[in-house]
């Protein structure tokens, strides 16, 4: 079903709730992130391989309580200040946070899309992450003998992508450099994915990623809805907003004025006549 992105948040996403927002370098669903911060979600678990800018302003809003993910920062600028600020002093609330490698992550949304309870893998060996989380254990393989590791499923409540395009009937059609979007929409309970635009007719382009219908809760059409990262064929990465972003985010008066302004500001009426 085709919905207002405000209606498909407020639909989707609940407090408490485990949400993936994700994307590796471009299509990061950005407008999403800021509907929840204009909603004032709280306590959510959120799971990104590669959290930057957008889990930043989120932390900092208030929505998280918790962060599952592999690596994080502001990608070639530094440090994500209002992530280390909830880390270090609590500020605007405790961040628990559980760190794998990108391998134990990606592991984890395929064993959730395959409705299996946990991923093998050699990937935390001779690191200190199993003694550091929770969520990694060893597991001796039945056949061989070998010392693997574990790491559980990965099934987010919610999974919320970004795309290039979908149709009306809610098929959706996203390609370029591709992540884990297919894999966190499959582990998922819901998921509601941002488009550029919903067209009449899907064309093939090489590389696509194809998510049926079946498998998408809802499609928001939301023009720009990347930004500041880039949508393969439609705009490009905004390398300036990455940069002021560290400047912005480094005190909390900038950034609390920077959610007043950039964010709460714009917040939209809900829309009259509901589902289109």
């Amino acid at each position: 079903m085709i919905v207002p992105l405000d209606e498909g948040i407020r639909e989707l996403v609940h407090d408490g709730d485990t949400v993936a927002l994700e994307g590796f370098t471009h299509l990061i669903p950005v407008a999403a992130g800021h509907e929840i911060i204009r909603q004032g979600l709280r306590d959510l678990t959120l799971a990104r391989m590669t959290p930057d800018i957008v889990y930043d302003q989120m932390i900092g809003a208030g929505c998280a309580r918790k962060l599952v993910f592999s690596w994080g920062g502001n990608p070639g600028v530094g440090s994500l200040h209002r992530f280390r600020d909830a880390v270090q002093n609590g500020w605007p609330a405790p961040l628990e946070i559980e760190e794998h490698s990108h391998a134990g992550m990606a592991n984890r949304y395929v064993a959730g899309a395959s409705g299996i309870p946990f991923a093998v893998l050699r990937g935390y060996t001779g690191t200190d992450l199993i003694a550091q989380t929770p969520d990694i254990t060893t597991i001796t393989c039945p056949f061989t003998g070998e010392e693997l590791t574990a790491v559980p499923a990965l099934t987010p409540d919610v999974a919320i992508v970004h795309a290039q395009r979908a149709d009306r009937a809610g098929n959706v059609q996203l390609w370029g450099i591709t992540g884990v979007q297919k894999e966190a929409v499959l582990a998922s309970r819901r998921a509601l994915v941002t488009v550029e635009e919903v067209v009449d007719r899907l064309d093939p382009v090489p590389g696509q990623v194809l998510l049926p219908a079946r498998v998408v809760t809802a499609v928001a059409e939301a023009p720009g809805g990347a930004r500041p990262s880039y949508a393969h064929g439609y705009y490009a990465r905004d390398n300036d907003a990455y940069q002021q972003w560290d400047a912005v985010s480094r005190e909390r008066e900038t950034f609390e004025q920077w959610l007043r302004t950039e964010v709460r500001g714009n917040a939209r009426p809900a829309r009259e006549g509901g589902r289109t």
